[in-house]
């Protein structure tokens, strides 16, 4: 009615609001406590240890002099981070293409029902499930020059006459190390790419097919449009995942021989934990986080903006 005007949220209404709230925020407060102590502290922590004179004297003295970017000065200058570098982004590259690839085309294979399909499925899981240094002994001793089993079938099918050195071998072992990464990371290529594919609908194949696209047509015009979304978060998080690779690398090679396996992560590792200088352990850390940053974001925006398109 004219002259009325309407009255605002009533006292009892507003304090239900603000009761719901603190509810909501103490819902929260685990969840941030666990996250700003397991993750932000070491986060901050290791920032900090970058900038200083970190060492064994620390742990006596308790004192870790101010360097500022002497650290990171030390650790681009170095010779093993030209080797480090490249040999990290042959590693990661060759393993994300090998990871993916042969995780499509099994997730598309397993797309078809057949028998024992789920069983197989299964199976796959298993070189993801098991821990990494229980797989990387199991690879040292099947790549293992003398006694392991693959030279053994190659020499059996006179394919090779001696052992190959997978693994001492300058030329060999970086190949071996991105063979056995691929092998642990289908598992997870198939398990979110077979997901992403059970979301196609069907009708749409159906009505590709009156069209003619059936087979590779089908494919490009249906199953990848439709995947890509799920390509992006699978190569953004393998990606992420590969430049940190530590475990597999120390089973396997250690980094050598004469650092032909050496990446960014285990020569942090051994700045850090076998020359026990952290400073430049951390530094060279950092960096590789920034590197895994920038890629997730410069990915993401270029993916953003092609589906924009």
């Amino acid at each position: 009615m004219p002259g009325l005007t309407s009255a605002g949220p009533t006292p009892a209404r507003r304090a239900g609001r603000r009761r719901e709230s603190f509810y909501q925020w103490l819902f929260l407060l685990p969840a941030a406590l666990y996250l700003v102590l397991f993750f932000g502290f070491p986060v901050v922590k290791n920032l900090v240890m970058s900038f200083q004179d970190y060492g064994t004297a620390t742990f006596y003295t308790g004192e870790a002099p101010w360097v500022g970017f002497e650290n990171y000065a030390k650790v681009l200058g170095s010779s093993v981070f030209t080797t480090a570098a490249v040999n990290t982004a042959l590693f990661t590259v060759g393993s994300i293409a090998g990871q993916f690839v042969l995780g499509l085309a099994l997730a598309v294979f397993f797309r078809r029902r057949f028998p024992l399909s789920g069983l197989l499925r299964s199976l796959l899981l298993l070189p993801w499930l098991l821990p990494l240094i229980a797989s990387g002994a199991a690879w040292k001793w099947i790549l293992d020059k003398d006694s392991g089993v693959l030279n053994q079938f190659l020499m059996a099918l006179h394919l090779v006459p001696t052992g190959v050195p997978w693994l001492t071998s300058t030329q060999l072992a970086l190949v071996a190390v991105v063979g056995v990464n691929v092998w642990i990371g289908i598992p997870f290529n198939v398990t979110i790419l077979y997901g992403g594919l059970q979301d196609i609908p069907d009708e749409l194949y159906e009505a590709g097919a009156l069209d003619g696209a059936t087979g590779w047509r089908a494919f490009r015009h249906i199953t990848w449009p439709m995947l890509r979304p799920v390509v992006n978060v699978v190569l953004v998080l393998g990606v992420v995942y590969t430049l940190k690779v530590l475990d597999i690398i120390l089973a396997l090679t250690g980094g050598g021989p004469a650092d032909s396996s050496q990446t960014i992560a285990t020569e942090s590792y051994s700045l850090s934990f076998t020359q026990f200088r952290f400073g430049e352990g951390s530094a060279l850390g950092n960096i590789l986080v920034l590197v895994s940053l920038v890629f997730a974001l410069v990915y993401l925006r270029a993916s953003r903006r092609s589906v924009e398109d």
